[in-house]
């Protein structure tokens, strides 16, 4: 059964007011209400559970202007696609606890930017400690829900992503449904893998819009990610997951012209397998709406978001992401 109101899950903490995936981003998704964050996972050199939203950092840290790190500058090959940059898997925890985090796009949102190069990277147990002494503090559970981001890769480098990642969790107290724990990922394989250890949660399967699922790729079978909301896929995924989490733009369903037409059928038809739905990532900003919802030029400026939103919350999904942990839990509440 569908939820009668959506989890609503702050994306990598509140990253429309502070720089994703720091301790402030958090702190203060926490305190605006969120019935959950997200932290992406991805792994240092010495098997360091830490949380970025790429293994490619010169985006998001000061790296890129630390001279005694310059030398870690590589291009290298990540889900058949190639990036130059600096990757957390050639770093030890300790190297990348002196990086300073940075606002990934501070063109559209500069306010955020001013709290770059005033807090450090984050490990996976460290987010772990603040959602469980945040629903201390509040009286409430609040969940977390943990994104592994590159299995494959992580895989193909040497590193025993479920097992390390059931070792954290296991470590930090979120092993056996002691909080509300979720997993997703783009790739089923992992998630398997996860499940088998005896990690105990709720395991949903990401889905893009395009493209196909690199552990499919790796495995010679690119089945397209689209092929899993059909009725087919949707049936293969009973049993194998409890949820989907897709890009909001499969809800909306846009026209050749970009006008939204949804929901789409396939919101209901998971709900009739049993499968819980979610959504990413709602945003208020122009730059990420359907062109019909924007007001004015100005990308970073806030469109028209509530219409959107509210096509998203007629769909009848279980779990929106937002950036805005404000603006999402008034608005879905």
């Amino acid at each position: 059964m569908p939820r009668r109101r959506p989890l609503v899950i702050g994306h990598r903490g509140a990253p429309g007011y502070r720089p994703e995936h720091t301790r402030s981003s958090y702190d203060l998704a926490l305190a605006m209400g969120v019935d959950a964050v997200e932290p992406d996972v991805v792994f240092t050199r010495d098997a360091v559970a830490v949380v970025r939203h790429e293994n490619e950092i010169s985006t998001t840290t000061d790296v890129a202007d630390r001279p005694e790190f310059a030398d870690r500058r590589t291009t290298k090959t990540i889900d058949g696609a190639a990036h130059t940059g600096w990757f957390t898997e050639d770093f030890t925890w300790d190297e990348l606890a002196t990086l300073r985090c940075r606002e990934r796009l501070p063109k559209v949102r500069p306010s955020s930017a001013t709290f770059d190069g005033t807090q450090p990277v984050l490990r996976l147990s460290d987010v772990l400690d603040l959602v469980r002494q945040a629903s201390l503090d509040q009286g409430r559970e609040i969940g977390a829900v943990v994104e592994i981001k590159h299995a494959t890769y992580f895989a193909q480098a040497g590193f025993d992503v479920a097992g390390l990642l059931a070792a954290e969790l296991r470590a930090a107290g979120w092993g056996a449904g002691e909080l509300p724990l979720t997993v997703e990922s783009f790739e089923a394989t992992v998630l398997a893998g996860l499940r088998a250890t005896g990690i105990r949660g709720t395991y949903v399967y990401l889905i893009e819009s395009d493209g196909a699922p690199y552990d499919l790729v790796a495995q010679g079978r690119p089945t397209p990610y689209r092929d899993a909301v059909t009725a087919a896929g949707l049936d293969a995924l009973v049993g194998a997951v409890d949820g989907i989490s897709v890009d909001k733009k499969m809800i909306l369903a846009p026209d050749k012209l970009g006008r939204a037409t949804g929901p789409a059928p396939f919101v209901a038809a998971a709900h009739e397998r049993g499968l819980r739905v979610y959504t990413w990532t709602c945003r208020p900003e122009n730059r990420f709406l359907l062109p019909q919802f924007r007001r004015g030029r100005d990308k970073a400026a806030h469109g028209h978001w509530q219409a959107e939103w509210q096509l998203i919350a007629d769909a009848g999904v279980d779990g929106v992401f937002v950036d805005h942990a404000d603006l999402g839990v008034a608005f879905f509440r």
